[in-house]
């Protein structure tokens, strides 16, 4: 697991912390699809993102989700940590985009590692201003964009995040995505169709 963390995190990490996260931490490969986190529960422990990448998404009162941010490699989740320091339950819900493999770290080495290492305390400040920037960026897709714009965006991410014009997403789990109904999202999706900026297959959407 060193050889990993030297890859990943040799250039933000000095070689005694690199060596504390791998006496410590918990090696996980994850498949496609798992939930990482679920609303409600404590967590016990902060990802280290390896490889593949982790949708995070906040829960409303009626069970329907809306997509916050993705996690990719070199990422940790800042509502993780927010959780973890203040021992409280967890109002998202994580889980795999893709296949992935990650680190757990004890939430107990966190408040220790911050006032022993300066590179993981910088690393937890940049963690938190990427997720915050990616949050505003959602809110702002929210609030000035309408659901054509949205979608034209998620399928881009998405692109991005895959590394793939294949996207193996149903109508119904971009719906859900992005908090709206199948029948919407289909509509939107043959009209992309019909302006050549998408093709629209039976298992996957090609972006085009």
């Amino acid at each position: 697991m060193i050889q990993e963390l030297k890859q990943y995190y040799g250039s933000q990490f000095e070689p005694a912390l690199l060596e504390e996260i791998n006496q410590v931490a918990t090696f996980l490969e994850v498949p496609e699809g798992k939930d990482l986190i679920k609303p409600g529960h404590y967590i016990k422990s902060m990802p280290l993102l390896l490889s593949g990448s982790i949708k995070i998404m906040r829960p409303d009162n009626e069970g329907e989700e809306l997509l916050l941010y993705h996690l990719e490699r070199g990422d940790s989740c800042a509502m993780t940590m927010t959780c973890c320091m203040g021992n409280t339950k967890s109002e998202i819900h994580a889980v795999t985009e893709t296949s992935a493999t990650l680190l757990m770290i004890p939430i107990s080495k966190m408040e220790e590692w911050s006032s022993k290492y300066k590179t993981w305390r910088n690393f937890v400040f940049a963690s938190y201003h990427a997720r915050m920037m990616e949050l505003l960026e959602s809110v702002d897709n929210i609030a000035f964009n309408n659901m054509n714009e949205r979608l034209e965006n998620y399928l881009n991410d998405k692109v991005k995040i895959l590394n793939s014009k294949h996207i193996y997403s149903t109508h119904k789990e971009v719906a859900a995505d992005l908090h709206t109904s199948r029948v919407v999202i289909s509509r939107l999706l043959k009209k992309m169709e019909i302006d050549h900026k998408i093709k629209l297959h039976r298992s996957f959407i090609e972006v085009l």
